[in-house]
């Protein structure tokens, strides 16, 4: 039996953890990264607990952290450019394509068979103002 199988099949721990809720990016310029998520990729921004910034997605969110002014705690290395994040789309890769061409959005790769969380995705790569890796996918 493999690794992946064992651990699938034998419960390692009590916690059940169920989704995620969050995730944070250190970013050099949060108004940049805010036009870039809304504008391109279609998420709402909001500002919360004292000026702090948040985009908003299906029923998830990535909280904002200005380098060098990051709330605490806060990752050991918080780094603009260090994620590779995997967002799932209704809207169909081929007219994610033309959109980015239209916004002058370089495209890094298309076209992609990859493997997600829940069996098979057609992906398109590119990158967000702080050059963190974006990927888009449908399910096949």
């Amino acid at each position: 039996m493999d690794r992946i199988t064992l651990i699938h099949d034998q419960p390692l721990s009590i916690m059940q953890i169920n989704h995620i809720d969050h995730l944070v990016l250190t970013v050099k310029d949060p108004d940049a990264t805010i036009a870039f998520y809304r504008d391109v990729m279609g998420m709402r921004a909001d500002t919360f607990q004292e000026g702090r910034q948040a985009l908003f997605f299906g029923n998830q969110k990535i909280n904002l952290h200005q380098l060098g002014h990051e709330i605490e705690p806060k990752a050991h290395s918080a780094t603009p450019g260090s994620a590779d994040l995997c967002f799932i789309s209704s809207t169909p890769i081929s007219e994610i394509e033309i959109e980015l061409k239209q916004k002058n959005i370089a495209v890094i790769s298309s076209n992609v068979t990859r493997t997600g969380a829940c069996g098979k995705i057609k992906s398109i790569y590119f990158r967000d103002p702080d050059l963190n890796l974006i990927e888009v996918s449908n399910y096949l």
